[in-house]
C-alpha cells in the first residue's frame, strides 16, 4: 500500500512556531507583500531575509513534538515491512521532521537552513543568518536568497508529488487548513484516483468533504493514536520526552 502524508503549519505549532494564517500568526503583523513576494525581495533583500532569519532562529530553538517522531517511526516502520511506498510531503519550511528522523520528505515551500543565488543557481545549506551576508561562495557576488517558495513561484518537487499522489492507495493530510493551493487540492486529486483520505486535524477545515474520514484535535495527540494503530505500538512509544 502506497502512503503519502501532508503536513501543514498545525503540527510545528504546537512545537512553539507560530503560523502564518491565524488570527495570532505571523501574516497577522506583517504584511505578505512587504516579505513574501519577488517584489519585496527586489525592494527590500536584507528586510526579507531579516525576516527569515529570525524563522530560522526561532526553529533552530524548537524541538520536534510527538507528531513529528510518530510520521518518522511510521516511515521506518513503512519501510522495514516493504509495505509500499512512503512520501512525507510538508508545507513547513522548518528541519524538525528531518530532525525526528523522517527521510523520504519534500519540503514544497522551501527550507529557512537552505539558500540559493539567483545569479550563478548554486544552492547550500545555510543555517546562519543572510541578512548583511549574501555572497555566493562560487560567483562572489551579493545574490543568495532564502530557499523559501515566495507567493507567486511555484512549489518545489509538484512533479514528484503529483506522481505520487496517483499511485497512492491512502492520503493522509496532517495539521493543515487545507486553504492554500495547490496542496489543498492533494486529497481531491488522490480520491480521484481511488484512494482513501483521512485528515487529522484541531479543527474541521474549509475543504473537509474531500476527505473519507476525519480526526480532530491536537496534532500531538492524533497522530501518534493513529500511528500506534498502524504500527501496533503503544503511543507512549512516540512520547519519549513527555510531549
Amino acid at each position: 500500500m502506497n502512503l503519502v502524508v501532508l503536513t501543514g503549519a498545525g503540527i510545528s505549532a504546537e512545537s512553539g512556531l507560530a503560523t502564518f494564517r491565524a488570527a495570532d500568526g505571523l501574516w497577522a503583523d506583517q504584511a505578505i507583500e512587504d516579505v513574501c513576494t519577488p517584489d519585496a525581495f527586489a525592494r527590500d533583500p536584507n528586510g526579507v531575509c531579516q525576516f527569515y532569519d529570525e524563522r530560522k532562529s526561532l526553529a533552530a530553538r524548537a524541538r520536534p513534538n510527538a507528531a513529528h517522531r510518530a510520521l518518522a517511526a511510521l516511515e521506518q516502520h513503512w519501510r522495514e515491512h516493504s509495505y509500499g511506498d512512503f512520501l512525507l510531503v510538508t508545507q513547513n519550511v522548518d528541519d524538525l521532521h528531518e530532525r525526528a528522523g523522517s527521510k523520504n520528505l519534500i519540503h514544497m515551500h522551501g527550507r529557512l537552513n537552505s539558500a540559493f543565488c539567483m545569479e550563478c543557481g548554486f544552492q547550500m545549506v545555510r543555517h546562519g543568518p543572510l541578512e548583511d551576508s549574501r555572497e555566493c561562495p562560487i560567483c562572489q557576488l551579493e545574490a543568495l536568497r532564502p530557499d523559501i517558495v515566495f507567493f507567486g513561484e511555484a512549489p518545489r518537487g509538484l512533479p514528484q508529488i503529483q506522481a505520487a499522489l496517483k499511485t497512492c492507495h491512502l492520503f493522509v493530510a496532517a495539521g493543515t487548513s487545507g486553504t492554500v493551493f495547490p496542496a489543498a487540492g492533494f486529497a481531491q486529486e488522490a480520491g480521484s484516483q481511488g484512494a482513501k483520505r483521512l485528515l487529522l486535524n484541531l479543527e474541521r477545515p474549509e475543504f473537509a468533504e474531500h476527505f473519507s474520514a476525519m480526526r480532530l484535535g491536537p496534532a500531538s495527540q492524533i497522530v501518534p493514536e493513529w500511528v500506534s494503530e498502524i504500527v501496533g505500538s503503544a503511543t507512549s512509544v512516540f512520547r519519549s520526552d513527555g510531549q
